[in-house]
């Protein structure tokens, strides 16, 4: 059998799998708007995805997941509880790497459900488990969740932590915006120039570029108001700094996190949730007390997600990419459903790695 056809022969059975634990088959075009995911992801996705262009449907991109048209299908059906699994190709563009695949399969699990997250949370990755049992991969977790708790509860302002949020998925830019806005990083003399001006337009010169003297000046405003603010102090980007440096396992963890909760009492629901998923994924019989959880995990490749995240990784092969991956996007239907959201947790599995996996035991 060529490894194609044992791909598409694990595809099945995982397909199997998830259809027996209530997953409906369901299919999304190969082709999917360019706007929607460019709404979602912004400009970057360009650099990870084929876009090419339709005479009658205008941009579009060769799909790079399941998750997005199947929200959207889920959201226009309001059907709940749900559950869905689909298999078929994905598409993503190679920069860099030219040992990565630009083209391979994924066979997926979705749940909409909102009366019980936890369980949901611990249903998928028991499920995950399941397919995977019998290979040498070890499992990581994460919660962004509790990391955009943190940040809500900063006593600086909206737009400071609204900045922050939108980069939580960029650690390098959250990075400097919390160092910017604790004031750890000078503030360049150009700026300092600029808002000293009482009118920065009586230098600017003659206009240029799309963005109009409105915009600009906004922009402006913006800066004066962010510049007399005080620092967020550094008793609290330690505390952020403590959840994000947190790397043990699942109760040692919760353990931790309940003490930074006492300085940072915004993180206490996302706590209470943490706590939750744990005796849930214990009663799925999962040895949550070797489970790993990584307080900045999920941050780099799962940008959709806003809560539990997970990945399952081949034992001693970093070379290789994750086997599965999985998180809760609750947001993300709130996004796509105009407002009208419904708690939705889901992960996918590489059927080619499991088969690479099985097959030689490394």
């Amino acid at each position: 059998m060529t490894a194609a056809a044992s791909a598409r022969a694990e595809a099945a059975r995982l397909s199997d799998l998830f259809r027996a634990a209530g997953g409906l088959p369901v299919e999304a075009d190969i082709l999917q708007p360019a706007e929607t995911l460019l709404d979602l992801y912004g400009e970057d996705i360009r650099a990870r995805a084929y876009v090419t262009a339709d005479p009658l449907r205008g941009e579009m991109m060769l799909r790079p997941d399941f998750t997005v048209p199947v929200v959207q299908m889920h959201m226009e059906s309001r059907a709940e509880p749900a559950r869905y699994t689909y298999a078929g190709e994905v598409f993503r563009r190679q920069e860099e790497d030219t040992g990565r695949a630009s083209e391979y399969l994924q066979v997926g699990y979705e749940v909409f459900d909102g009366k019980a997250p936890a369980e949901a949370d611990a249903e998928v990755f028991a499920l995950v488990a399941q397919a995977l049992d019998g290979l040498p991969v070890r499992a990581s977790t994460g919660d962004i969740g509790v990391l955009m708790a943190a940040v809500s509860g900063l006593k600086t302002s909206e737009a400071r932590k609204a900045a922050l949020m939108r980069h939580i998925w960029r650690p390098r830019r959250f990075r400097a915006l919390l160092d910017r806005f604790g004031g750890k990083t000078p503030v360049p003399a150009s700026r300092i120039a600029l808002l000293a001006e009482p009118d920065p337009r009586a230098k600017a010169g003659p206009d240029m570029g799309l963005r109009g003297w409105d915009e600009v000046s906004a922009r402006i405003d913006a800066l004066r108001e962010d510049a007399a603010l005080p620092p967020i102090s550094a008793e609290e980007i330690a505390l952020l700094d403590a959840i994000l440096s947190l790397r043990e396992t699942c109760p040692n963890v919760l353990s931790n996190l309940r003490d930074i909760a006492v300085d940072l009492p915004a993180i206490s629901a996302a706590v209470t949730r943490l706590d939750a998923r744990i005796t849930a994924l214990f009663n799925r019989g999962v040895e949550v007390d070797a489970l790993d959880f990584e307080g900045n995990y999920g941050r780099t490749s799962m940008e959709y997600y806003d809560g539990f995240v997970f990945g399952f990784y081949a034992a001693g092969r970093p070379d290789l990419p994750p086997v599965a991956t999985g998180g809760r996007y609750d947001a993300l239907t709130r996004v796509l459903g105009q407002g009208r959201a419904i708690p939705a947790v889901g992960a996918v599995i590489r059927p080619e790695l499991v088969v690479d996996l099985r097959g030689t035991g490394q």
